[in-house]
């Protein structure tokens, strides 16, 4: 696709993104962050002034045109200042996930040379204090947060703050040289390096310049008629492409303001009380709030229970077509209205979504029943499909278009192909520029004719132009009888228990499938406490013969779901257990993103796996872990392996 160098509208930087909003929505708020319980904001004018302080302030530093800036915090205006300044030297900032290990943090770090970082407080300070000889390129960090930090030396240390005042006190000398360096910008400079989860090696710095995202996030917000009334909450990881482009990318061309919350604990409380109008979440966060959600009613008295029941019952057959304004007749109209006033408003008020406008999740597949039941409330939550490397959009699903089996039709001025394979290849104005120091990387990713290889299997709808995506490309196989494996199908379906938190399904070559399952501890030990059941461990309550029992009805009830479709019968479980530990990112079961590492869980716990081919009732296992303080560790345990009901295809349609 040829790709004009014509800045949209003459701006052709965020930085310039920036001047404008000061001019144009000067008193406007810009963030608001909540701190000691009490929110601080900032108009667009404070923010310019906030960036253009510590810009100058990272000039007198030393900060050159082209050095690498790491980014190591929570959601903070400071750290998207850190990141809109870095631009404005020329520099290019790294956003790293804050709960990094040590030796991941060295990796990143390491690889693209970063001199400078800009951290939250003396936990990453001290990571990278820990691995600083091994960073010979490293020269100076700075920090927000001051506590505990008044013993250490400060001759590569410094303090946001005073970074600030030194470039303040600076303006006359170097504020020319700052006007350089911006006038220098334009659509083919580097925006920001975000770096790959790394789900099957290390990862990758992706390269993204000034056209990818004020394009996308252009062509994204026209699509959905994002403006600079909208609120978003900022919470999500700030080395996330999702958060990128939301919190700076969409927020610097629409002037809409960004929330930080106080912490993660608070962050449900906050939500609440901003209630954002435009919101984002992976799957992962929506049905942790729809386990709350039902953990709750559990709690509730009978007739509060048997009316939310009655209600949601009804919501989920009208709900939707309402939502998207299809003829709904009159008495089930009014049904509904009644339900918004006793149950479903209270409840969109109680999660924070009572003000949503727009809401979206991607990452991964979001089970249908958890999709739906949102939607049911009203909620106009709808499904992207996006990579870093497109600077998320590849699809996204219109207004009145929405469905949870497909991820809608292509974003604006993104084109899509399927392989004769079934992957799935893009190309747009958001396609990454390369992969850093990785070329070979690049080329078997991007062709030369700009077209990007996914990695994903999926095909168009005939009738609707929509996309569907099967699974992951190398994760979709066949079962030893050639009938389709597709893991992620079934895995989402389970997820939809409250009671399940993660599963793991295996059978590629197989004659038949079996799955790893974790427990959520939150809505199983609430079960517990309420039927006085007692437990010391999480590893204790995931063997309870109960827990075991429970898990087994719905896997057996999955089973009848997935016998419904009879390109995927094959994957129905025919024997699991439950994981004695939680998969964890620590342990290098997960990334930081809480995708499952596939080869490395096959891999780690392949004597479970075997033993659930091998038909053994029990199997011993002992599994190394990491504590939160760094230590390795080991757990022993013994496991019950469950064998479940399978349902043929024809058993499935005659009882239908």
């Amino acid at each position: 696709m040829a790709q004009s160098s014509q800045a949209t509208g003459g701006l052709a930087s965020v930085p310039a993104l920036l001047q404008r909003n000061a001019t144009l929505f000067a008193d406007k708020d810009a963030y608001r962050e909540k701190e000691f319980g009490i929110w601080q904001s900032w108009t667009w004018a404070d923010t310019h002034k906030e960036i253009e302080a510590l810009a100058l302030g990272l000039i007198n530093l030393g900060v050159n045109e082209g050095d690498f800036i790491a980014i190591i915090g929570r959601n903070r205006p400071h750290f998207y200042w850190s990141m809109v300044a870095a631009q404005c030297v020329g520099a290019v900032p790294v956003p790293v996930y804050q709960d990094s290990a040590a030796e991941e943090m060295e990796y990143i770090l390491s690889h693209c040379g970063a001199r400078y970082a800009i951290v939250q407080d003396q936990e990453q300070v001290d990571k990278i204090i820990d691995i600083q000889d091994n960073l010979h390129q490293f020269e100076h960090m700075i920090y927000i947060d001051q506590r505990g930090m008044r013993k250490y030396d400060h001759h590569q240390l410094h303090r946001f703050v005073d970074i600030q005042e030194q470039g303040r006190a600076a303006f006359h000398e170097l504020s020319g040289d700052l006007k350089k360096r911006q006038d220098k910008l334009d659509y083919d400079s580097t925006c920001v390096m975000l770096y790959t989860s790394g789900t099957t090696g290390k990862p990758k710095g992706v390269v993204l310049s000034n056209r990818n995202v004020i394009e996308s996030a252009k062509n994204s917000s026209e699509f959905d008629n994002l403006n600079a009334g909208d609120e978003i909450l900022a919470y999500l990881p700030m080395a996330w492409v999702g958060d990128f482009i939301f919190s700076v990318g969409q927020a610097y061309w629409c002037g809409f303001c960004v929330n930080c919350p106080e912490s993660a604990e608070t962050m449900m409380t906050d939500l609440r009380e901003i209630g954002p109008t435009y919101y984002f979440a992976p799957p992962r966060v929506f049905e942790t709030q729809l386990t709350n959600v039902m953990i709750r009613m559990e709690d509730a008295g009978k007739f509060k229970r048997k009316m939310f029941h009655k209600y949601m019952e009804h919501a989920k057959k009208v709900g939707g077509d309402i939502l998207d304004g299809k003829p709904v007749a009159f008495g089930d109209r009014l049904k509904y209205a009644i339900g918004n006033v006793l149950v479903y408003g209270p409840l969109k008020d109680t999660l924070g979504f009572g003000r949503v406008r727009v809401g979206y999740t991607a990452g991964e597949a979001i089970g249908p029943e958890i999709f739906e039941f949102y939607r049911s409330l009203g909620i106009n939550l709808k499904q992207l499909y996006g990579q870093t490397e497109a600077t998320v959009f590849i699809t996204a699903q219109p207004d009145g278009e929405v469905r949870a089996d497909t991820v809608g039709v292509p974003s604006p001025d993104v084109e899509i192909k399927i392989a004769d394979n079934g992957e799935i290849f893009y190309r747009s104005p958001g396609t990454f520029v390369e992969y850093y120091k990785n070329p070979e990387s690049t080329a078997s990713t991007k062709d030369a004719e700009g077209w990007v290889a996914t990695g994903d299997a999926g095909f168009f709808e005939e009738n609707t132009g929509h996309l569907r995506i099967i699974d992951r490309a190398k994760d979709v196989g066949k079962m030893a009888d050639g009938s389709m494996f597709a893991p992620k199908y079934v895995e989402n379906k389970l997820k939809f228990y409250p009671d399940i938190l993660e599963a793991v399904l295996f059978g590629n070559g197989k004659d038949h499938c079996v799955a790893f399952i974790n427990i959520d501890l939150t809505a199983v030990g609430n079960w517990a406490e309420r039927n006085n059941i007692a437990y010391a461990s999480y590893q204790e309550l995931a063997g309870h013969p109960r827990v075991l029992d429970t898990i087994q009805t719905h896997v057996e009830a999955v089973n009848k779901s997935v016998a419904v479709d009879p390109m995927l019968a094959g994957c129905q479980i025919h024997r699991f257990l439950v994981l004695h530990k939680e998969l964890d990112a620590d342990d290098g079961e997960m990334t930081r993103t809480r995708k499952v590492r596939r080869v490395i869980v096959a891999d780690k716990f392949n004597d479970l796996v075997e033993a659930l081919y091998a038909g053994s009732p029990t199997v011993s296992t002992v599994t190394e872990v990491t504590y939160e303080d760094g230590r390795k560790g080991s757990i022993s345990a013994t496991l019950d392996l469950r064998d479940a009901k399978v349902v043929s295809t024809a058993q499935q349609v005659a009882a239908e």
